[in-house]
């Protein structure tokens, strides 16, 4: 009878631990197939180089948080993820709002991992310093936004070099 509370924490234990080490995992590259990114065709490079400079001027393309919540479920799914994870994950735009990112395109959106070596936070850090350099012309866009939407570990390192934060 005493075993039967032991194996609970112990399966309770086992269970977190899969999560995350699941979470983790996931947190790298989005699958090619289902999120290859995506532009917003509405912003061309010449509205582009006067948006950047404007404070906040990604608020009017950002999705709602119930439309993000929904597409991040369904995508979840898709990509084999736990619901029961579903906190561990933002609903992510691989081609950032600042690199004039499609902002509702399911193909630019996907459930990046919250937790990990190359979690969102540290997608979020690559953005900041692409968007910076393509508005002040030291990237071109197009390149910026290929770079981010091909493989942004790679461009992360090449930006901010490899290690960790």
């Amino acid at each position: 009878m005493i075993l039967a509370p032991i194996s609970r924490v112990a399966l309770t234990f086992i269970s977190l631990v899969s999560c995350l080490c699941v979470a983790a995992g996931a947190g790298g590259l989005p699958d090619r197939q289902l999120t290859p990114g995506a532009i917003n065709s509405a912003i061309s490079e010449e509205q582009y180089r006067v948006l950047c400079h404007t404070k906040n001027w990604t608020r009017p393309y950002r999705p709602s948080v119930s439309f993000t919540n929904s597409l991040k479920k369904l995508q979840m799914e898709k990509y084999g993820y736990s619901q029961d994870d579903f906190d561990n994950y933002e609903e992510d735009h691989l081609v950032p709002l600042c690199l004039a990112g499609a902002p509702q395109d399911p193909a630019n959106l996907w459930p990046q991992s919250l937790v990990g070596e190359w979690s969102a936070d540290r997608k979020d850090d690559l953005e900041a310093k692409l968007c910076r350099l393509a508005c002040d012309g030291k990237v071109r866009l197009d390149e910026a936004q290929r770079e981010i939407a091909t493989d942004w570990i790679a461009a992360y390192k090449k930006y901010l070099g490899a290690g960790k934060p």
